[in-house]
Parts: C-alpha cells; sequence; structure tokens
C-alpha cells in the first residue's frame, strides 16, 4: 500500500494526542469552570466523562433481581448529584468524591425498593441502624453481639430488634420451585413437595360438636351410628358391618338421629 506523501506531511505536523497529565488538566479546568458558572454544556461534558465511572460501579450491584439500566440510572443520578455539590476549591479529586455518593444512592435504592415483600418505612430504616450495630459490635466486641447489646447501642427496646430481625427475611422471599434447603445431593426435592394438603377431616369438625352438643337427645345405637359416620368417616355399609343391622337400617338411624339434631338445634335457638 503505497503513502500519499502530502498525507504524511500533513499527519507530521498534527498536535501530539493529550496525554494524561494534560487530560487531568483538562478535567479539573471543566470542573472549576463548572462550580463558577454552571453552564449546562460543561455539566453535559463532565457527565460524559465520569459515567463509564459510574457505571463501573453500578455494575458492582448487577446479577441481582434489579436490572442492569435500572442500577446504571440510579448511580447516573447520583453522578449528577455529586457534580452539584462538588467544591473544586477542597482539593479532593472528583472521583474520590463522587464515589461514596453514587454508592450510596445505590445502597438507598436496595434499601428502599428492592423489598419482594413491602415493610413500613420505619421498620426499614430501624433493620438499616441494627445492622449498622451489628457491624460496629462485632468489631468492638470480636464476637456477634447479643440482641441486649444491641438493644442498648441504639436505645431501644430489645422486641424492636427481634422485629427488625423479623423483617430482614421480607428483603427476599424463595421460590417453591427451589430445592429445600438441607437436601441431601441428589435429593434436591422443590419445596412444593413439602407444602401439606388440607385435611379432610377439618370438615367433620362442626358436626362433632353438633353431635356432643345434642347427644342427650340420641340413644345410645343412634349415637354409636353418628360416630362411626362422622368421626370415623366410615361408609354407610361398613357401619352396618360394624353395628350388625342392615345398611338400609343404618340409613334410617342416620336421618332419625340427623333430624332429632336439627329439632334440638332449632329449640336452642327458638
Amino acid at each position: 500500500m503505497t503513502v500519499d506523501p502530502n498525507q504524511r506531511k500533513r499527519a507530521d505536523n498534527l498536535p501530539p494526542p493529550p496525554g494524561p497529565e494534560e487530560g487531568l488538566a483538562a478535567e479539573s479546568e471543566l470542573l472549576r469552570s463548572y462550580a463558577t458558572t454552571r453552564d449546562e454544556a460543561a455539566r453535559e461534558e463532565l457527565v460524559n466523562r465520569f459515567l463509564p465511572f459510574a457505571r463501573s460501579l453500578a455494575m458492582r450491584y448487577s446479577g441481582g433481581v434489579e436490572p442492569s439500566e435500572d442500577l446504571i440510572q440510579v448511580a447516573s443520578l447520583g453522578l449528577v448529584s455529586a457534580l452539584e455539590r462538588f467544591d473544586p476549591e477542597r482539593g479532593v479529586p472528583f472521583a474520590a468524591f463522587a464515589g461514596p455518593t453514587i454508592l450510596g444512592e445505590l445502597r438507598r435504592h436496595f434499601r428502599d425498593r428492592v423489598w419482594t415483600l413491602r415493610v413500613p418505612r420505619g421498620l426499614q430504616e430501624r433493620i438499616r441502624d441494627v445492622d449498622g450495630a451489628i457491624a460496629k459490635l462485632s468489631h468492638e466486641l470480636e464476637r456477634s453481639p447479643t440482641v441486649t447489646e444491641i438493644a442498648e447501642v441504639l436505645d431501644i427496646h430489645e422486641a424492636d430488634v427481634l422485629e427488625a430481625f423479623e423483617a430482614t427475611v421480607a428483603r427476599r422471599t424463595v421460590s417453591l420451585d427451589a430445592p429445600s434447603a438441607g437436601a441431601e445431593p441428589g435429593e434436591e426435592a422443590p419445596m412444593t413437595e413439602r407444602i401439606g394438603v388440607d385435611d379432610p377431616g377439618f370438615e367433620l369438625v362442626e358436626d362433632r360438636e353438633a353431635i356432643d352438643a345434642s347427644a342427650d337427645v340420641l340413644d345410645e345405637t343412634e349415637r354409636e351410628v353418628l360416630r362411626l359416620r362422622f368421626a370415623e368417616d366410615l361408609t354407610q355399609s361398613k357401619i352396618a358391618e360394624q353395628v350388625g343391622y342392615s345398611q338400609m337400617h343404618v340409613s334410617r338411624i342416620l336421618r332419625r338421629a340427623l333430624g332429632k339434631l336439627r329439632d334440638a338445634a332449632d329449640d336452642r335457638e327458638g
């Protein structure tokens, strides 16, 4: 490939690209300019320059329940907030100043928004305070603090600490399709298989209570037939085998006994 001598000459006359020091100097000048003038164009240029930095902080929290796009948006808002409060005269690099602000916005987003189950704002704040007290006391005591110690530090009741512990589980819920905790390898079964079913015997509770309440109006045979039918949940044919009557006779006993119970119930209500 032949290079045009004129092109080479023009390239040789171009100024070299700015080095790191020149880039930082231009960045500092832009920050000072915006702090003084609040020029929209300067702010847009600064946001574009530091947006990759904010995005990198947001990506620390990626991979969870929150979409990456939402995290980047929160980090961008933190970047703009830091830019509005930054004072170049303090001599602190902007990235060092903006980093904690952006991370704080991300943590606040998770604290206030990323709750699978919503809990009152005051309780959310208490959870944050309890978490902070645990971290502080764990460092000072070199062990896990007790509920009493946490309550004393925060000047709250122990019950409030325990409530914060319980509410913490609202941050995440577990899918019913997830394997049961503690399952042996190869025997992981979804949690749905551990959920029980309604006991059909519950449907008989009211009947049993009615029988017990009005048992004095029934004779011994009627009470026994009703017990076998509603307490033992036997069929009429099975009852007939146990009491020594025909199934038809058992059916008549049941109708008679239930009629007596209804009459007794009506008399009580009347």
